[in-house]
């Protein structure tokens, strides 16, 4: 029973001659939960997405969107993550649940910028050649694998950005929204890329809110000491 569950063979409902599996439909449910309480600073977004990304991870790997699925293990980990920095740094009484959020200089902008482009195409030059080195487990190439390779690292960098609370993710958010949409459009799972069409509507709703709700560039090292147990 379980295991039909897990299955994209197992349907939950037709759409429009889209047949829409029960973990499509469970993952869309819970990642879109997730995305809308991030962008809310809401502590929450991390238990509700840790549970949407293992179910996003048996989705992509049965539609051979291998460095999707890896995306989905490193989710799982920075939600482990974020969730207890989160929930160290959460407000007081009056803004129950919420963070307060931070930014960075131009110079760490660029920086991450070169990081993404450079590990997303050392990542698309594995992923397009894993199916030769591990044909069991991968038994078909990757479609897209560069384009989908440097979707991940931005969503990388999105998404431990995120777990730091700095503004900068969500123009990584809005990037990789747009560039998913179409992707997964194409893949044949309009399901997922009407998700992905509402994330992208969401997050420049939370590029607002945490502009709105922004501190100052914290400061560097040299110009103040933290004490190491304080330090975000």
């Amino acid at each position: 029973m379980l295991s039909n569950f897990f299955s994209v063979t197992n349907i939950a409902f037709d759409v429009l001659g889209y047949q829409i599996s029960w973990l499509e439909l469970s993952g869309t449910i819970f990642n879109l939960a997730a995305v809308i309480l991030a962008a809310r600073r809401n502590i929450l977004t991390w238990p509700i997405g840790i549970i949407g990304v293992i179910l996003f991870g048996f989705l992509f790997y049965q539609i051979n969107l291998y460095a999707d699925m890896a995306e989905q293990v490193y989710y799982f980990i920075t939600g482990v993550i974020g969730w207890y920095l989160w929930a160290a740094r959460t407000n007081s009484k009056d803004d129950h649940n919420k963070v307060t959020i931070t930014t960075m200089p131009l110079s760490h902008n660029l920086m991450w910028v070169g990081a993404i482009l450079v590990s997303g195409i050392a990542l698309g030059l594995v992923i397009a050649n894993i199916h030769l080195w591990l044909p069991a487990q991968f038994p078909t190439p990757a479609d897209f694998p560069i384009l989908d390779s440097i979707t991940t690292t931005t969503a990388f960098a999105a998404q431990y950005l995120m777990m730091r609370r700095k503004l900068e993710s969500w123009y990584l958010w809005i990037i990789l929204d747009v560039i998913a949409v179409g992707l997964y459009w194409h893949k044949h799972v309009p399901f997922v890329a009407i998700l992905y069409a509402i994330f992208l509507i969401n997050a420049f709703y939370g590029w607002w809110d945490w502009k709105n709700h922004q501190n100052t560039p914290e400061p560097t090292a040299h110009k103040q000491k933290i004490p190491a147990e304080v330090r975000n």
